[in-house]
């Protein structure tokens, strides 16, 4: 069953994206990197996470925001059709294209040979490569699926589905937080309704997770990167375990709709995220400055994920 039409198609598989059904999974720049003996991306520094053995994949290609900072190419994408497969029959294929994606790196005289037999069994899921995962009916079951197999999933949500928020059980759940108030919300997130009670329900929600839980907040210069204490209103509310300040990046699709003035220092991040730390009453743990995060911790729970 086509699920896109085939301009769509094309245009997402040559920008690496490995599809299946109404899913994908992409080799991130890091993935890369890693597989090749390099330094791994900031879930690596933070959580201790291989960056090599990481799959990078979302259950649905659909999202309600049509956020200005979202490098990932959102404009045009329509209306997917075709019914929705189960999530055993999902994760079986994203595997299966990770392998595939990966098989390449064997001839290679860069790539790291041990890190290459770990890529062939992936330890970690990240549920956030393009559009809002939430969308996808049985996105429960498909964490337990995950998480069955032996992998940690994290899952990363724009927070516009509180009930669904409320059921799924990840290792790490993310909420992004794109504005400290109603009116940048509708401008940086630029959803096709308000929904901005509803990503208020998901703050709520999240306090109460069992799983670990991450606010994402990316700081685009003169938009969102403004009124620390309204942030920390929102933040009291959902008292996440962490708090990621990021800097936008001016990359791909987002290059249409920001400038690269857009794009924070890393020591404007910082400068942001002590800030943020004196009103939270959270410690600053971690930086990564080539990716331009920074990492907050509330002593909730341990940066390193055991695994």
């Amino acid at each position: 069953m086509d699920y896109l039409t085939p301009q769509i198609k094309s245009k997402l598989e040559k920008r690496g994206y490995h599809l299946v059904a109404h899913g994908a999974v992409k080799p991130c720049l890091w993935l890369k990197r890693s597989i090749r003996g390099g330094d791994q991306c900031y879930k690596n520094h933070f959580y201790g996470i291989a960056s090599h053995r990481c799959v990078q994949m979302t259950p649905t290609l659909l999202c309600n925001h049509r956020c200005l900072h979202c490098w990932r190419p959102i404009d045009d994408m329509p209306a997917i059709g075709g019914d929705w497969i189960e999530p055993c029959e999902l994760l079986d294929g994203i595997l299966r294209e990770q392998q595939r994606l990966i098989s390449g790196y064997g001839g290679s005289p860069t790539t790291d040979m041990k890190r290459l037999d770990e890529a062939k069994r992936p330890a970690h899921v990240a549920v956030s490569l393009m559009g809002e995962p939430t969308l996808y009916p049985m996105l429960d079951e498909l964490i337990v699926e995950i998480k069955r197999r032996g992998m940690t999933a994290f899952l990363v949500t724009n927070g516009t589905r509180p009930e669904v928020i409320e059921e799924v059980r990840p290792t790490q759940l993310y909420l992004s937080l794109n504005a400290p108030d109603e009116e940048t919300y509708l401008l940086i997130s630029n959803p096709p309704v308000n929904l901005w009670d509803k990503f208020l329900e998901s703050l709520v929600q999240l306090r109460g997770s069992p799983a670990r839980t991450v606010v994402r907040i990316t700081l685009t210069k003169g938009m969102n990167m403004k009124d620390p204490e309204g942030y920390t209103r929102l933040l009291d509310m959902a008292e996440p375990d962490f708090v990621e300040l990021k800097a936008y990046m001016h990359l791909g699709s987002s290059r249409n709709r920001l400038s690269r003035e857009a794009m924070p220092k890393h020591s404007e991040v910082m400068e942001f995220a002590e800030d943020l730390s004196a009103r939270l009453g959270y410690r600053l743990v971690g930086q990564v400055p080539i990716s331009r995060v920074v990492l907050l911790s509330r002593g909730s729970a341990p940066e390193k994920i055991p695994l």
